[in-house]
């Protein structure tokens, strides 16, 4: 069995990915550049990786070579802590080529940001080192039959032979192509912990059993624990981030933005090249070509200023992130950072969708057809926007801005 031949379904191997050497990137104009090449790798075979369900583990693999993983790392650890903006900007990139394999790195960033807030000195340089150096790190967070995301019934356990973590998770975006696997448990105190359980030890399995119509090759499925060892140095105290404010939920949420915000310009752009290359004219609108009808014409300039101002909010809610991150972050600048970002997901959300369900009215029923694979767009769009439901979003902006209400303080928000 090989990583690089996987089904849906099917049990891999217990072990880890190999370690491949990755560049320092130094800047922010370095990590835009490598969103660049990675795109463009990733545009080649996008639409059939999607058709044939076949994993992006070479795309993935250049966008670690070029050093993108560690791009938010604070220099003072060797990183480039890159500006929220250009972290935003690298997956709207790379996303417009592939948003599945956009969401593969995603839950990296938001994991080094719990690390960053809550780990101590000898924790967090051992994490950063290993980023920076390619190694992976993905979320085995969510379970399949809570009651909510937030329910957690995985246990980790001391014994003599040490720390160990069982339990089963599901929604394991990018566990599977992931070095640690950081894990979401309560311990022997009843407190939620996170456990970066390291790939290739006994009793940690990950099963390629997502059967999402969307996003299909994010290998978003199951990670079954078994008493699987972890290190006493890489057990943080994630809980504590209720108690302190933090920019963690709003970064993670700057990311999921820029996800949609690709997959609405790829579906966009795909919609007019398709009406210039393929489609007819409606009978009715005596016009040589359809990029001529005056309702097409219409359609499509709405679509543009809906995609223009939903990026110009991901644009402004990176700013505020970088203003609010200058300084001590507290409770109402944490507020606002979340409330930015909340907004401009609002606008995200309701572009993909769109962008993507318009594509096909104004394109055509040819542009149905399977060989074109053109559903992907709202496919991706539909499954990864319900990640965090947009009318909470909604509630929360105008809760903020009508009684002064800040948000939770979590991932989703």
């Amino acid at each position: 069995m090989t990583y690089r031949q996987t089904s849906a379904h099917e049990v891999l191997n217990d072990e880890a990915p190999p370690l491949l050497p990755a560049a320092l990137i130094e800047d922010d104009a370095q990590a835009l550049h490598a969103a660049h090449e990675v795109a463009k790798l990733a545009r080649e075979h996008a639409a059939q990786r999607d058709r044939e369900r076949q994993l992006p583990w070479r795309e993935l693999e250049l966008f670690t070579r070029l050093g993108l993983g560690g791009i938010r790392i604070p220099r003072q650890y060797g990183g480039a802590e890159v500006s929220h903006v250009t972290l935003a900007e690298v997956f709207r990139i790379i996303c417009a080529a592939d948003p599945a394999l956009g969401q593969i790195p995603q839950n990296q960033f938001g994991l080094l940001s719990v690390i960053e807030n809550v780990g101590s000195e000898v924790q967090k340089r051992k994490v950063f080192a290993g980023i920076l150096a390619g190694r992976r790190l993905a979320n085995a967070g969510p379970e399949r039959n809570s009651r909510n995301t937030l329910e957690i019934t995985a246990r980790i356990t001391r014994s003599d032979a040490g720390l160990s973590v069982s339990g089963e998770k599901f929604y394991s975006t990018g566990a599977l192509f992931a070095h640690w696997v950081a894990v979401k448990a309560i311990d022997d105190d009843g407190v939620g912990v996170l456990g970066l359980v390291a790939r290739g030890v006994p009793g940690l399995r990950i099963v390629d059993d997502w059967s999402g119509f969307g996003q299909r090759t994010t290998a978003s499925g199951t990670v079954q624990l078994d008493q699987a060892p972890v290190a006493d140095d890489l057990v943080f105290h994630n809980s504590l981030l209720s108690e302190v404010p933090s920019l963690q939920g709003a970064l993670s949420q700057l990311i999921q933005a820029a996800i949609d915000a690709g997959i609405a310009e790829a579906a966009l752009d795909d919609a007019i090249a398709f009406v210039r290359e393929h489609s007819r004219p409606w009978v009715e609108a005596n016009v040589e070509r359809a990029s001529e009808e005056l309702y097409t014409i219409a359609e499509v300039g709405r679509l543009k200023v809906e995609l223009n101002a939903a990026n110009a909010l991901l644009e402004r809610a990176g700013q505020v992130l970088d203003e609010v991150s200058a300084r001590p972050v507290d409770a109402e600048s944490a507020a606002r950072a979340s409330i930015a970002v909340a907004e401009a997901k609002v606008l995200t959300t309701e572009i993909a969708l769109a962008a993507s369900e318009k594509l096909f009215e104004l394109a055509g029923s040819r542009a149905t057809l399977a060989e074109f694979n053109l559903d992907r767009h709202w496919r991706n769009a539909r499954v990864h926007t319900l990640h965090d439901p947009v009318r909470w979003k909604v509630h929360a902006v105008g809760n903020y801005h009508l009684n002064g209400a800040k948000p939770a303080r979590h991932s989703w928000i």
